[in-house]
């Protein structure tokens, strides 16, 4: 308190003051809001309806296409608590990691290009559009999960019927933050194929076996990960008790390194067996979920967040969190997260919740946004 009250003294504000007119700062003065004893980010818990986000771009489809310009037509995921960002709130659904809703319809192309930030893709529904990526069209399908890593070609076009959304999931925060963004269109506007279709798909159709051309490490030896499969790994998981904080989760990995998929954005499916309720934790990590399947609610720092079908929601890092089943089947999330970018950095931690047997006590409810009319 005595160094508090001499900070404010005429003589310590007169020099801060001084030494700004030079572009310097009093780290003295600095340094309790820049070094937290834990983490404090500026992103908060959120939860986005998936109907209203569907509908919205719906409606966009009548005003933005790719022939007007529009390098994508996607709607992202502005954490309220980082709008102040600029430009565009840095587009950040966590302090690190950027998330949105896009829509593909049937005939339209998206232009290929590629950058610095690594992407991933979770189809949520519809089928019959394709991503060609690095000469390979990967056909999607509901469930599907797809990867584009930093550097790598990839573009989108709709050969089916009816509308098909997916959720994006880039690292954009985090480049733009680091200023290493690099951007750069396709010369032919969609790229040609120069593979078969669903090469890698095919290649790894054995499941976890591995051709063993692929036993040297490859940034994105598989780049189309079929539901089908992940459905059988989470049935395999199913003959056994569930991880109490995660419910049955799998990973999506790279099959030439068992690293992550993508190299600073992680990917799992979790599935919640019906009264499934988990104990609370938190870590460093960032993530964000959508709800792929079934009905519950999730505990943020002793708030409540209900979720059904279609929503996505955001657990910013080192909160408090823990997940809820309420339906009378299986409730699947898809959770993208930044740990990768964590662990390289060596500030990976997690803990376990120590009071009331490991739950929250709720304190209050979160309320979305009013629904689109």
């Amino acid at each position: 308190m005595e160094a508090n009250s001499f900070f404010q003294s005429q003589e310590v504000k007169e020099f801060s003051k001084e030494i700004e007119k030079y572009h310097l700062g009093p780290l003295w003065e600095a340094i309790p809001s820049l070094m937290h004893k834990e983490p404090k980010p500026d992103a908060i818990p959120y939860l986005w309806k998936g109907e209203t986000i569907e509908k919205l771009l719906l409606e966009a489809t009548k005003i933005f296409t790719p022939e007007r310009g529009g390098e994508r037509r996607a709607i992202y995921l502005q954490n309220p608590g980082l709008k102040h960002r600029q430009p565009w709130g840095w587009a950040s659904t966590t302090n690190t990691l950027y998330a949105a809703v896009q829509l593909i319809l049937p005939g339209e192309t998206a232009p290929s290009h590629r950058h610095t930030q690594n992407a991933m893709r979770f189809i949520t529904s519809g089928k019959g559009a394709y991503s060609i990526v690095q000469g390979e069209r990967l056909f999607m399908e509901k469930g599907d999960f797809l990867i584009t890593p930093g550097g790598l070609w990839h573009g989108h076009s709709h050969m089916g019927e009816g509308p098909m959304f997916w959720m994006d999931c880039l690292d954009i925060p985090f480049i733009y933050a680091t200023g290493g963004t690099f951007f750069e269109p396709h010369p032919d506007g969609i790229e040609s194929p120069s593979l078969p279709d669903d090469y890698s798909a095919r290649k790894y159709r054995g499941g976890m076996v591995r051709p063993i051309g692929d036993r040297k490490a490859q940034v994105a030896p598989l780049g189309l990960y079929k539901w089908k499969q992940t459905a059988a790994a989470l049935d395999g998981l199913s003959d056994f008790e569930p991880d109490p904080f995660d419910g049955i989760a799998v990973e999506f990995i790279n099959p030439s390194t068992g690293q992550t998929a993508n190299p600073n954005i992680a990917a799992w499916m979790q599935e919640l067996p019906p009264g499934y309720h988990s104990k609370a934790h938190r870590h460093t990590y960032s993530a964000i979920y959508h709800v792929y399947k079934g009905e519950g609610y999730t505990v943020i720092n002793g708030v409540r967040f209900d979720w059904s079908k279609g929503d996505y929601f955001v657990i910013p890092n080192w909160a408090w969190h823990e997940h809820v089943n309420v339906s009378n089947e299986d409730a699947l999330l898809f959770c993208a997260n930044d740990l990768p970018i964590m662990e390289k950095l060596g500030l990976q931690r997690e803990e376990e919740y120590p009071k009331n047997n490991g739950y929250q006590e709720i304190v209050g409810e979160f309320k979305p946004e009013a629904s689109f009319a």
